[in-house]
């Protein structure tokens, strides 16, 4: 899973598939993952994530781990 990509809807803009930029991970309390960054207009995105697309994405190295 080489090509996995972090999106996330922009609600200021109202665009939909916007890339994550310099994402972190983390868990919430219910053990749901949810990764948080920007898309490089300085716009802060989040958006919740099965464990599948978490830990490929982490793997990829297309996002942080902000856990232990």
């Amino acid at each position: 899973m080489a090509d996995v990509q972090l999106t996330a809807y922009n609600v200021k803009t109202k665009e939909k598939g916007v890339p994550i930029q310099d994402a972190v991970i983390t868990k919430t309390a219910k053990g749901a993952y949810m990764a948080q960054g920007h898309d490089g207009n300085g716009n802060k995105l989040t958006t919740l994530l099965g464990q599948e697309k978490a830990l490929a994405a982490i793997a990829a190295g297309v996002a942080k781990q902000g856990w232990e």
